[in-house]
Order: structure tokens, then sequence, then C-alpha cells
């Protein structure tokens, strides 16, 4: 029997700002101290959970933003309901309600027993792996090699690095039973792992030869939400987490901006999401790092989702675990290091930036199935011939790379079948008939271009001209579906130069781009009285001189502030 428990949150002091830095993949305004007091009451048998009832006190802001629990508890058993049937919520009216719809219906996900969890479906994982696929290229052509840490982490370990353990102490799962006995050290649930990284390091490390040493590993981690959102947040996720050593801090920051590159690249190229890539401010650095860099994404609603991140840790964790080489010169020094990691929530960010009122909306490169072929015929003798030919097409693209799936169910009309896989985002959709076939051509329909519009008729079966076609509308809907999500980000980035104009930006939902310099408590200021965060500081800055829009002082950059996910 293995028993989890949450630890006493009075047994640490977590202010705001630490709250935020200590989630590298996170962004959320914390949760009103009576909604986590009662969620937690039905999250866990009491006997297994000791929570303190001394919560951080938050704005008015934040209470105004979180329903009551009895709410959401009724709009949900509503909208199972409706998802039953097949319905889908107007993305424009109700987008939270939009995305959950199409989770469902489009067979992403579904809620796990243990509330805050999920189960991925086969749907949704199959996004997440081509997730893997490319990134793992990448980090093999890059001299990083995978391995794997264990999942249970001695709790001393997270004690090492104070701004760690304050950081991550509310999220923090802890086992304190293993074989029906009371064990001597408790134990954490993997919520990150630097701390154990950092102790295999120190007995791996020794010489200036054994560096740098760069490691990656794709695991689960656990971390005890409040407020959870399939994909978004969840109690559990997959993610990546790479983690290198270094001899000087040059080569760490070469590394960590080296990686964020990377996420950016595949953001843009392979899940058509124009991010905004920079720095976090002080106050949103990861617990533990010195700097922390990140790529941002506008979701269909406006919010910011933080997509991807790469740390540079300093020596902050090698010297509290004394992960030390010997150097050219025959001296002791700690390493630098770095981590960076992408998760399943990138999944949520391609359903929340491509989509419409039909449901989900995947870029070629990242889907599943980039051609679905539906076979149509009325009569019984039209049957076996337009099977053939469905059969032969199919055979065709999937030699060419494509990936293609034949839908020759009979259970269901070919309108039904149009419309269901419209919902699950499939990019082309090839229609074959009786007349299809006589004439030697089949007719394409675009998911990014609904309606006749989208449709071209007496496209030619012959293999290489289909073939050719196909992949041409494929990277036309890549390139079409980016360069979308390109208009809608800057259409609703506004550049402010005061704190007013701030304010009313984020009240309409936008994001505010503007010169800052102001410190930290001003920065929370900004947080508590408009639930905004600084997202970065863009690597792409203006030049010319500039004005702090909180102070009126000389800023030399400027910060995109907006509410996030």
């Amino acid at each position: 029997m293995v028993a989890l428990r949450i630890p006493s949150l009075s047994l640490f002091t977590v202010t705001a700002a630490a709250a935020a830095a200590a989630r590298p993949l996170a962004g959320s305004s914390p949760v009103p101290s009576h909604l986590l007091r009662r969620r937690f009451r039905r999250l866990i048998p009491k006997h297994l959970a000791s929570i303190s009832s001394e919560f951080s006190t938050h704005s008015a802001v934040e209470k105004a933003q979180s329903p009551p629990l009895e709410e959401e508890e009724r709009e949900s058993e509503e909208r199972r309901r409706r998802r039953k049937e097949g319905f889908i919520s107007s993305r424009s009216q109700d987008f939270n309600g939009w995305y959950l719809d199409v989770i469902a219906n489009a067979e992403l996900a579904d809620y796990g027993p243990v509330r805050g969890t999920m189960v991925i479906r086969p749907y949704g994982y199959a996004i997440w792996e081509a997730i893997q696929d490319y990134l793992n290229v990448k980090f093999k052509e890059t001299g990083h090699s995978n391995m794997y840490f264990p999942q249970f982490i001695p709790y001393s370990f997270i004690e090492k690095e104070a701004s760690h353990v304050e950081g991550f102490s509310p999220e923090l799962a802890l086992v304190t039973v293993g074989g029906g006995k009371e064990l001597e050290e408790k134990l954490v649930v993997r919520p990150t792992s630097e701390t154990i990284v950092n102790h295999m390091f120190t007995q791996w490390i020794h010489s200036h030869r054994d560096l740098p040493l760069m490691v990656n590993q794709w695991a689960n981690v656990t971390r005890w939400e409040m407020r959870t959102k399939p994909f978004v947040r969840t109690l559990e996720f997959l993610w990546q987490e790479g983690h290198t050593a270094h001899a000087t801090p040059e080569e760490a920051e070469k590394e960590a901006l080296q990686m964020i590159n990377i996420y950016e690249k595949f953001a843009y190229d392979q899940a058509a999401i124009p991010v905004i890539t920079g720095r976090k401010s002080k106050v949103e650095t990861f617990a533990g790092a010195s700097r922390t860099y990140t790529i941002e994404a506008m979701m269909g609603d406006g919010k910011a989702l933080q997509a991807g991140t790469s740390h540079n840790l300093g020596q902050n964790f090698s010297l509290a675990f004394g992960t030390q080489f010997t150097d050219e010169n025959g001296q002791r020094q700690h390493v630098w290091q770095t981590s960076w990691a992408i998760s399943t929530r990138f999944v949520g960010g391609i359903i929340m930036t491509h989509g419409d009122d039909t449901g989900l909306m995947l870029p070629p490169r990242i889907a599943p199935i980039q051609v679905v072929i539906v076979p149509i015929w009325k009569k019984a003798d039209e049957k076996s011939v337009v099977l053939n030919a469905a059969l032969s097409v199919e055979k065709e693209l999937k030699t060419s790379g494509i990936k293609v799936k034949l839908d020759d169910s009979e259970q269901r009309t070919p309108g039904w079948k149009f419309n269901f896989w419209e919902m699950k985002g499939v990019p082309v959709r090839i229609e074959i008939g009786p007349r299809d076939v006589s004439s030697g051509t089949l007719v394409i329909s675009r998911r990014d271009v609904p309606g006749k519009q989208g449709k071209v008729f007496g496209v030619s079966m012959e293999s290489s001209t289909l073939i050719a076609y196909v992949k041409d509308k494929l990277d036309e809907i890549q390139s079409s579906l980016l360069q979308k999500a390109i208009t809608f980000r800057d259409s609703n980035i506004v550049d402010v130069s005061s704190y007013s104009e701030l304010k009313e930006a984020i009240s309409q939902g936008k994001w505010a781009r503007g010169p800052w310099s102001a410190s930290d408590a001003e920065e929370l200021k900004v947080k508590q009285e408009t639930g905004a965060t600084i997202r970065c500081f863009p690597f792409e800055q203006p030049s010319g001189t500039k004005k702090c829009l909180m102070t009126g002082n000389l800023a030399e950059e400027v910060a995109i502030f907006a509410k996030s996910y």
C-alpha cells in the first residue's frame, strides 16, 4: 500500500511571486483559499491529506474570476449530456465550452477517475507522438542523449535548493507509506527533476573531460493543481525535460538559448503557432533558475499560453548539491547548468490556436491523419468498384509517406463521415463515387476552407498527379493556418505607453506591449489589479529611447503583458 499525502502548507512561506515562478509550464492566477479547501476535501480522503487552513490572501479580482465549485459541477454535468449528443459549443461565444467539447467529441482525452487527471486517448496521444518525433531528432542532432530518472525523489533533495522548495511546496504529492510501513523519509512524486539529476550528476562528473553532460528524459510529472483543464493543467502530465552541465557560464547560456530556439522553430514550422520568444521577468522566473526563456502563444480567446521554457540554472543547483569538476588547471569548480521542457499542454495549445465552430483544425505536419478517404455508393453493384478505387488511392498515398485513413465503414452515411472527420480536424478529405471512378477523377476538400470554396472537383486519380496535388494542398494548409494565427496574434497586441492604456488593453482581452523598467512590487500590482502578468521581454526589441509605462523612467526593453492559462 502506498499513501499519497499533500504537505501542510503551514510548513512553508510561499509568496505570490514565488508560486507564480514555480511553474515552468504554468501561468494562471492563484485560487481563493475557500475553493482550495473545498476542492481538497473532494480530491482525496481525509485520512490521506493534511491541508493547512492558512492560505495566502488573493485579490478580489481573482475571487471574482473563480465561480463556485457547485456551479462548475452543474455546468460539467450539462456539458456531458450535450456531448453525448455530439454538441459543440460556439467557439466565439463559449471558448472554454468549445475547447472541452472538441476534446471530448474528437476523442482526444477523457477525465480520469482521480479528480484533476486525464486519460489521453489514442488520437490525442498521436499528436503528442508527433511532437516527440520531431523533438527527439532535434535533441539528438544537438548532442543530447535520452535516459530516465526515477519518479520518486527523497524529500531532502527538494529542500536543498531554497527557492526550489519554496516555489514547489504547494504542488507536491508525497509518499509516506510503502509496503504497509511508514517510510523513514517521505518521497516526492516527481514535480520536476533538477534535484535528482544533480544528485546523479555529482556522481558522474569529476573532470572537465566529463563535460558537457547533456541528457533528456521523456516522463510524467505530478503537480497537485487545484484548478485543472485537460492538457493545459492537470495533476499528472507528460513532458520531456532536458538537463545539461557545462564548464563555463557562456556554454550554459548558449545551450539555454539553443533549446528555446528549437522550441520556437517547432512551434512555427510544425504546429503553425506563431509564438513570441523572450526572457521571463524576475518574478516569473523558474524557481531555482538564474534566467528563464519562454515561448508565449496567443490562444483563440486572446489568453497567453506558456508553451515551452528553457532555464539557465547558473550554479544554483550545483552549489546546493556539490556538483563539481576539476578544470584544466587542476582547480575544483562548480558546473553551470540548464534545464528545458515542453509538455502535453502544447497539445492544448494546438487545439486552442486552430479551429472553428465545426471543431478541431490540425496542421498537417502534426496531424495523426492527414487525409481521409470517404467512398460513396448507393447501389450494391457500385460498392466493389468504388472500394477498389479507394483502396488503390489509399495505397498510393501511403506509399508516398502521407498519413491516410480509408473510412469504408457501412454503419454511417457519407454526410455523417464528412462532419465527423471535419470535427477531428483532418486537413484533407477525398471523396470517391461511381462517376468519379468512371472519369478517373475524385473530389478533394480542405478542412481550413469550409464549404464549396474549399472543394475541388475533377482531380486526377493518376498516381503521380494525385500525390503531387495532395502534398501541395497539405503545404498550403500548413502555411495558411500559420498565417491566419499570425494575423490574429498581431491584431490583438496593443502598444501602450501608460498604465491606464495597459489596463484598457487587458480589459479588452488584448495583449499589452510597452516599455518596462519598474520594480517587482509594481509588476505584482499589475497582476493584482488586472489579472495580467509579464509574459516575456521579447528577444525582438524596438530601437530608440523608451520610458517605462509605469514610472516614466528610462526603459531599455518593452515587455508583453497578458492574462494567461
